[in-house]
Parts: C-alpha cells; structure tokens; sequence
C-alpha cells in the first residue's frame, strides 16, 4: 500500500510539472509592453498603385516571448502583406495572426517569438487627382516607442515632392531610389504621430517597373515551410517532456513489480514465518 501511495504521490507531481512544460508562460503583461525601435517605411506607388507600409520592429530585451501584439492598420487595407518575425541570420518566417474590424481601422493580433518583426500592407488610400497625388500615415499610438524612425521612398517620376513633417535631403541609394529619412525620437502609448506625403507624377507607373534588379519583396522571402515552426516549437518541447515523464513512470511502476502484480513485502514476511517454524 505504500508503495501504490508512493507511486500516486509520483505521478502527481509528474503530471504537474508537465503542465508547466505544455503552457507557455508569459512573464511580461501587455500593457507593459512597448517598442524598443519602430521604422516606418512609406512606399508610395511602389509595386502596387497605393502605398506599401513596413513596419520594422525591435522590441526591447527585457521582454519574454512569445508576447501577444496588437497593431493598428487601415480597414480599407485589408488582410497585411506579411506578418513576419525575423531570425539573427536575417530570414522572415511568417507567424499566424488575426485580424479584427474596428472601424476604420482594424487590430492585427499575433504573438512574436523574436525580438525583430516585420508587418507590412498595402495602404489603397493614396488619393489622386490628376497628376496630382496625397497620402496621409498615422500611427495610433499601441505602444510607447523608445526610438522612432520614419523613412519616405520617392516614387520614380515624382516632381514637387513635400512631406511633413520635413525628413531632411534625401539620399539616393544603390536601387538608384531616393529616401528621406528622420530620427523622430520617442513616443508615449497613446500619442499619435502623422506624415503627410504630396507631390506630382504625369504616369501611373509604378516604382519597381523601373528598377533594372528588383530587389525581393519581404513575403518572397519567407519560407512556407518553416512557417509558424518557432510558435509551436513550445508546444512540440512539451509534449515530447510529457511522454518522456510518463514513459519513464510506467517503466519503473512495472520495474518495482507493482504492474505484475508481486510486491518484495510479502515474500519478506513468509521468510520469516518459515523460521520462526523452526
């Protein structure tokens, strides 16, 4: 009977701590969280009449992972182009998300497993009148960011180009592309932040049409076959801890002879009546 009460007490205590193992823990409560570095990249016309939006995310160190996110992105955007976290060798590997309609714009929900992520969609609120073209960013503020970075691609064939707020003089880059670029500092949770982007373009030419070598678009390098493997690799750690635990359990419930039915105790205990016979 001892032994059965041991060995209750055992697998008690193993089913516990596999528990543990099977739930990811998060340490760290959303309102807590906040943007380590956050840049913005603002594409206008670039492969897709409207603007692509890139969100680069750092977030800060002191944050365990995996950690449910929100951002805000235009209704009218639908579905983001990609959700992806990216490794230390620079590969993006896409991660489950959702996305929940709220008005005018909708929450993207997902839960990084890197401190590095990527969040792109395609703004189709770029208005044209004419040659003449407007655009409006916002950011609503989800989180507090330590160090905010915007950046401004001129499309090609764009004359007259003003944003605001003023980004510097642009710089011309090996794609042969004019970016202007501005440190806008930090930002509290809440405080919104806007761009506003005018200029003129005769065509309806898109950007990357003109580039002799396309550089690859964010999603190409994504690879489906590794997709969501980090987010589940807890889980996948966890069971293998739990059939470990009980495969061990078993091995040694039937070891003891308990499983066959024999216990030391009793044999112990007719030895000794066989010589107190005697």
């Amino acid at each position: 009977m001892k032994s059965t009460a041991n060995l209750r007490y055992i697998l008690l205590l193993m089913l516990l701590v596999s528990t543990c193992l099977v739930i990811p823990q998060k340490s760290v409560g959303q309102s807590e969280l906040f943007i380590d570095a956050l840049e913005v990249d603002i594409w206008p016309e670039y492969d897709q009449p409207g603007v692509l939006v890139i969100y680069h995310i750092t977030l800060s160190a002191d944050i365990t992972l995996p950690i449910d996110m929100s951002l805000s992105i235009p209704t009218e955007a639908g579905d983001p182009n990609a959700v992806a976290v990216r490794d230390a060798n620079g590969g993006l590997y896409s991660i489950i998300y959702k996305r929940e309609v709220n008005g005018e714009y909708s929450n993207i929900t997902f839960s990084p497993t890197i401190p590095e992520i990527q969040v792109e969609y395609y703004d189709p609120r770029l208005r044209i009148e004419e040659s003449k073209r407007h655009y409006e960013y916002a950011w609503l503020g989800d989180y507090a960011i330590n160090a905010l970075t915007i950046e401004v691609q001129q499309p090609v064939g764009a004359t007259e180009l003003q944003i605001a707020p003023e980004l510097g003089n642009g710089e011309i880059r090996d794609d042969g592309l004019t970016y202007y670029t501005s440190q806008a500092g930090s930002l509290p949770k809440g405080q919104t932040f806007e761009v506003i982007v005018d200029y003129k373009k005769e065509s309806s030419s898109l950007s990357a049409e003109s580039l002799e070598v396309k550089p690859s678009s964010p999603v190409s390098t994504i690879t489906p076959v590794t997709r969501n493997f980090m987010t589940v690799l807890p889980w996948i750690l966890g069971t293998l801890g739990v059939l470990l635990i009980f495969g061990g359990a078993i091995w040694w419930y039937w070891k003891s002879g308990i499983g066959r039915g024999k216990t030391k105790t009793p044999r112990r205990r007719r030895k000794l009546v066989i010589d107190q016979g005697k």
